[in-house]
């Protein structure tokens, strides 16, 4: 039997937490922390970049409702997880990342080692929640403890646990028991008073609306309850897109950054903000300034006046606070007729505001998810067909089904996200829906799809490059420079991997190669070139 190592406890502890998989690239100094995953059931899944490996992580995580487990060696490998740690920060979304660091006592020493780096600590420190360099295995295994409480009771953000390379290649004495999961925390009630408080509020409400973040996507059923019972409009971040199910009649999708849907909320005489921050990215303007009384719920004092002063704030968990609300608050079974023609309304009026704002990648978006199969997880990335398209187009019934990183909005996500996705999810196809731009990030990790046996399909559209920095540019005054770039031939780039590609140039065409591709499984490519795209009906 192998040696029961620090490493091996390490990941025996997030075994016991219910972690089957982990993302990562195995190194000369990291391992020990591979030598266990056989035994222990775990898959290894090895991305072409850690970043790649970090969003795959991100894209399980969020099927899973697990944290996503990223193992690096030291130095660049770690470096290369941080933007993936990063979108996870930003996103509120939890990650563990494991790594190696030097021996205890070699800190600093500057001596020319493989992999030196001054400071690795201190630089995944600046970009998780917290970072720990262990003394000892129980450390080790304490520390691992501590990210599932914080998981569990506070706000999903990610960790890094570094253990020094001699601890973790050294024999351990700890017992099983100290490996196994425990239990967390009840979640704190919320105060009785803000709840019966708000309840009031909202009851007396004629025109309320519920803006829905993040932080509710495990609330989802009574988000639903409550809109229903208060005949509220739902709105969500991009984060939350889904919580309620985008084929209610009370559901404004994820359209927050658009005109229409913003300014529901923010004429509202009551507006229930649930789990959201917020924030600048979520809603293309600097602040909401809503003008009726705001009521916020979230699970840390210190977002409660975030960017919006609230008139009651309700600090706790979404799922409690609102299941709390339910009871409390008055049917309001006439408003919610009334509140349906308003949210078709706002529906229509905000087609034809993306339709002004981006007409080729609002009937491109519009045909793209007219093809998807129903039940789909979709993953984006920092591509304008996914932002001005089909994050507004796309109607999902579920939470998570887009993965995406709405503040970090970093390149490359896609594909390791939708890749992440399928191994957690094998029942429902994978989707990605891309820019040339942001593909040519992460085309490295065709490659792991293939090599991991999973069905994924890719849809490129291809508008020549950075078409959204290019207008950055003329709007600044300044010729293209850096953003008209060459492509490949992306169909045979594919096939290079071992994949099938495809080109679409109609309506009719993308329709048929989305049923093609699902159906063959694999790695699938769809190349739709923007400019000579037709995206009328019936083509």
């Amino acid at each position: 039997m192998a040696k029961r190592t620090t490493g091996w406890v390490v990941i025996e502890t997030l075994r016991n937490y219910g972690v089957d998989t982990v993302f990562g690239i195995p190194g000369t100094h990291n391992l020990e922390f591979y030598r266990p995953l056989t035994a222990l059931g775990i898959r290894a899944v090895t991305a072409r970049h850690e970043q790649g490996a970090g969003y795959a992580a991100d894209g399980w995580s969020l099927q899973s409702g697990k944290p996503g487990v990223v193992i690096t060696t030291s130095g660049p490998g770690l470096l290369n997880a941080l933007s993936a740690a990063g979108t996870a920060y930003c996103e509120s979304r939890p990650m563990i990342l494991i790594a190696p660091g030097p021996a205890r006592g070699a800190e600093f020493a500057d001596v020319g080692t493989l992999h030196e780096t001054k400071d690795q600590l201190a630089a995944a420190s600046a970009i998780v929640e917290w970072g720990r360099r262990v003394q000892t295995a129980e450390e080790a295994v304490a520390a691992i403890h501590d990210a599932f409480a914080l998981f569990a009771t506070g706000r999903p953000r990610p960790v890094y646990v570094e253990v020094p390379l001699d601890l973790l290649e050294e024999s351990c004495e700890l017992p099983q028991e100290a490996t196994a999961a425990r239990e967390a925390a009840p979640v704190a009630a919320p105060d009785p008073g803000a709840i019966a408080e708000a309840a009031a509020l909202l009851s007396a409400a004629s025109t309320p609306v519920i803006l829905a973040g993040g932080g509710s996507r495990g609330a989802a059923a009574e988000l639903r309850i409550l809109a229903e019972r208060l005949g509220a409009p739902v709105v969500t971040t991009g984060n939350a897109k889904g919580v309620l199910d985008e084929h209610h009649p009370l559901a404004l999708g994820a359209n927050l950054r658009l005109a229409a849907a913003r300014e529901l909320a923010r004429d509202a005489d009551v507006l229930l903000v649930v789990g959201s921050k917020l924030g600048e990215a979520e809603l293309w303007v600097d602040r909401l300034d809503a003008r009726g009384a705001v009521i916020r719920v979230d699970l840390l004092p210190s977002q409660i006046h975030k960017n919006q002063e609230a008139r009651i704030g309700i600090v706790g968990d979404a799922r409690a606070a609102l299941a709390a609300l339910i009871p409390k608050t008055e049917a309001a079974a006439p408003a919610t007729t009334r509140a349906e023609a308003l949210v078709a309304e706002t529906l229509g009026a905000v087609r034809a505001e993306c339709a002004a704002l981006s007409p080729e990648n609002t009937a491109i978006a519009e045909a793209i998810a007219a093809a998807l199969p129903a039940d789909a997880i979709v993953a984006t990335d920092s591509s304008q067909i996914a932002y001005w398209g089909l994050l507004n187009t796309l109607r999902v019934r579920t939470p998570n089904s887009t993965p995406y990183m709405t503040t970090y909005a970093t390149l490359g996500y896609g594909v390791p996200a939708a890749l992440g996705s399928r191994i957690a999810a094998p029942g429902r196809p994978a989707i990605v829906v891309t820019g040339d731009g942001a593909l040519m990030f992460s085309v490295n990790e065709f490659m792991t799809v293939v090599e991991q046996g999973e069905d994924v399909t890719v849809i490129v559209v291809d508008n020549g490059g950075y078409a959204e920095i290019q207008q950055n540019e003329a709007d600044a005054g300044i010729a293209p420079i850096g953003v008209r770039l060459a492509q490949p031939d992306w169909p045979a780039l594919a096939a290079a991997f071992g994949g099938t590609g495809r080109r679409a140039r109609n309506r009719a065409e993308l329709s048929a190669a989305v049923a093609e591709a699902v159906a063959a499984g694999g790695l699938q490519l769809i190349h739709i070139e923007q400019a000579s795209f037709d995206a009328s009906e019936g083509r």
